[in-house]
């Protein structure tokens, strides 16, 4: 069972963006940027590809309206978009609002206080449409 089955089934708590039948968005707690964000299909497939067709396309949408909520919350250039999965056997999507190409690098990280990651959550889920 991964971190993201955890966090789905209420095991783990998580900073919780937007929510549906099939996917959940949360902020990463080990972030690139300010609102790092992930979005997680519920069936928990290994592999991006595995996925049906269907499921992509329902991914790449409810990521669309993630992408959209952290642009109207937190300034930046644009939202970068990656799917990597190697550290963790479960589809992700992950949404990095950024302003220069280093925002993207994984070894590069920030630190938010709960308070802010609470405060930030909520921002951008006001935003999701």
């Amino acid at each position: 069972m991964s971190i993201f089955t955890k966090i789905i089934n209420g095991e783990i708590p998580c900073y919780k963006i937007a929510e549906n039948t099939d996917f959940i968005s949360f902020l990463d707690i080990n972030p690139n940027a300010v609102g790092h964000a992930l979005v997680v299909p519920k069936k928990g497939e290994n592999k991006l590809f595995d996925l049906s067709k269907e499921e992509y396309s329902s991914l790449m949408d409810f990521s669309y309206r993630v992408a959209k909520a952290l642009e109207k919350t937190v300034p930046c250039k644009r939202i970068g978009m990656t799917v990597i999965g190697l550290e963790v056997p479960h589809v992700h999507v992950h949404l990095i609002p950024i302003n220069e190409m280093a925002d993207m690098q994984f070894q590069r990280k920030i630190s938010l206080s709960k308070e802010e990651f609470e405060d930030l959550a909520k921002r951008i889920s006001g935003n999701f449409i």
